[in-house]
């Protein structure tokens, strides 16, 4: 509520014994399995942004599988957070994305990957196009993933008492299995 550089100087430890360390330690337990973590900074660029707040409220971890792409946790005031997929591609690397959705066995793929996550709780988010992207046909039966410049799924856990417990770790573990063949899917088609 105090999102003030006074307030966090005067709260720093806080910060660093409940926040930074609990997901440190998360994302140590997931090493083995996932691959070393990059935790995010608590600070905001706000350079060029409109709300000045110096620091995020939420913390939030990501493991790159590749250019973009991984797996996502997140602690904020909502509650847990975990996601996948990929948050950026170069043109070369949208086109090689597209190119594979369009491919019918390849597209088809994606799309029983997407429905499985779907109907177990993952919801499917990403930067869209409102239009077709250019030369890709309106009527294309994929049109909805063509859309896509960027494309992830998440899933919240709220505040459910497991997260405040060592079940977290086989829970976020669980839900990064799920949906690794999503992060597979892009490794494997999206190139450049």
């Amino acid at each position: 509520m105090d999102n003030t550089k006074t307030f966090w100087e005067a709260h720093k430890e806080v910060y660093a014994t409940a926040v930074a360390a609990p997901m440190r330690a998360l994302v140590a337990a997931l090493a083995d399995e996932f691959g070393e973590a990059r935790i995010y900074r608590p600070y905001r660029d706000v350079r060029f942004a409109k709300d000045k707040t110096p620091y995020k409220t939420h913390q939030g971890a990501f493991v790159a599988k590749g250019p973009s792409t991984g797996y996502y946790v997140q602690v904020g005031a909502p509650g847990v957070r975990v996601g996948s997929g990929f948050y950026e591609a170069s043109p070369a690397r949208l086109a090689s994305i597209r190119e594979a959705i369009v491919d019918d066995r390849r597209g088809r793929e994606l799309e029983e990957i997407l429905a499985a996550l779907r109907s177990s709780g993952w919801e499917i988010g990403g930067n869209r196009l409102k239009t077709s992207p250019r030369g890709y046909d309106a009527d294309h039966p994929r049109i909805d993933l063509l859309r896509h410049k960027s494309m992830n799924v998440g899933k919240s856990y709220g505040f459910e008492p497991v997260i405040h417990t060592p079940e977290l770790v086989d829970r976020v573990r669980a839900d990064w299995r799920e949906v690794t063949p999503l992060v597979e899917w892009f490794l494997r088609y999206a190139r450049g």
